[in-house]
């Protein structure tokens, strides 16, 4: 079966601004989140993509523009399903004076409980993104081989609870993932279980580095902003 490489999107100025986007229109990369864009072409230039897959948001959209302009042969689908999770009432607010939600402490220890008011809950989320690369592997290995590689670029909830599912892990364990703006995580999937060969990949380990702040032992819903 094929190998899929999911590529978060660079970073948006919802990210730099502390806000949770979700599905909220119009949200672009910020000018860090360009040049991470920009990159993405020579970072992924040794692999032969059969395909390219998006979430309809502008940032994911906006993301993967260097990549098709540098590989004129390539075109992008739209599947809604690797689309933002949908945090209902919570789209929007600032990721600071989410902190005091009672839902908070649900969907960082037991998100799998976790339904956000007005939105959905986080295990539709994770089914109907696990449920779309069933699909699309079938399709790429069906029309391009067994061999075959493509990306799909979506949303840091939607990448974190891909890769739970893809190590057999609960979802309530995905907070413990982490994936940057403009990563490149890489699964192989294969007859009898897929294989988790990259994670979180950016190239720059400068997010490792002490920081004057100490990182929060929360993990940012949505993704965060990546390092500093």
């Amino acid at each position: 079966m094929p190998t899929l490489l999911l590529v978060r999107h660079g970073r948006s100025t919802a990210n730099t601004e502390g806000l949770l986007a979700g599905r909220t229109p119009g949200v672009a990369l910020d000018e860090r989140g360009a040049a991470q864009a920009a990159a993405l072409p020579g970072r992924l230039a040794a692999l032969p993509l059969s395909e390219v897959v998006s979430s309809p948001l502008q940032r994911c959209q906006e993301t993967i523009r260097p990549l098709l302009d540098a590989r004129p042969g390539l075109t992008a689908r739209t599947d809604d399903r690797i689309g933002e999770c949908d945090y209902g009432d919570w789209t929007g607010r600032k990721l600071a004076e989410l902190k005091d939600e009672p839902l908070m402490e649900v969907v960082q220890a037991h998100p799998s409980a976790a339904a956000f008011p007005g939105g959905e809950s986080m295990r539709t989320m994770q089914t109907r993104a696990a449920e779309a690369v069933r699909e699309w592997n079938a399709r790429v290995e069906r029309d391009h081989g067994a061999d075959a590689v493509y990306l799909m670029c979506s949303h840091g909830d939607i990448i974190k609870s891909l890769v739970a599912e893809a190590l057999g892990l609960h979802l309530d364990l995905f907070q413990r993932i982490s994936v940057e703006p403009c990563s490149v995580t890489a699964i192989r999937y294969t007859r009898l279980r897929p294989f988790l060969v990259r994670l979180g990949d950016t190239g720059d380990f400068a997010a490792l580095a002490p920081r004057e702040e100490m990182p929060s032992d929360e993990a940012p819903v949505g993704g965060g902003a990546g390092a500093p």
